[in-house]
């Protein structure tokens, strides 16, 4: 499982590596090069489902067992 993901800042074009948090969704991402605040995009349940190279730990976990994620819908 891949515990660290890239996001990409959609106002800025901003890119920082940030650590995924195991136990919960990150709902709110402040972008630490223009201020923005992130949300993810309809259907995500965290921005980095909607804004990182690597999903979240639930949706991993799920696609890697086959099952439906806990706190996530299923990308």
């Amino acid at each position: 499982m891949h515990l660290t993901s890239t996001l990409t800042c959609p106002q800025c074009s901003g890119v920082t590596e940030e650590t995924m948090p195991t136990d919960a969704c990150q709902f709110f991402y402040d972008c630490r090069h223009c201020g923005a605040v992130l949300r993810p995009l309809r259907g995500d349940c965290c921005v980095f489902c909607s804004y990182g190279d690597v999903p979240c730990p639930p949706i991993q976990e799920a696609k890697n067992s086959g099952g439906t994620p806990g706190c996530c819908s299923a990308r």
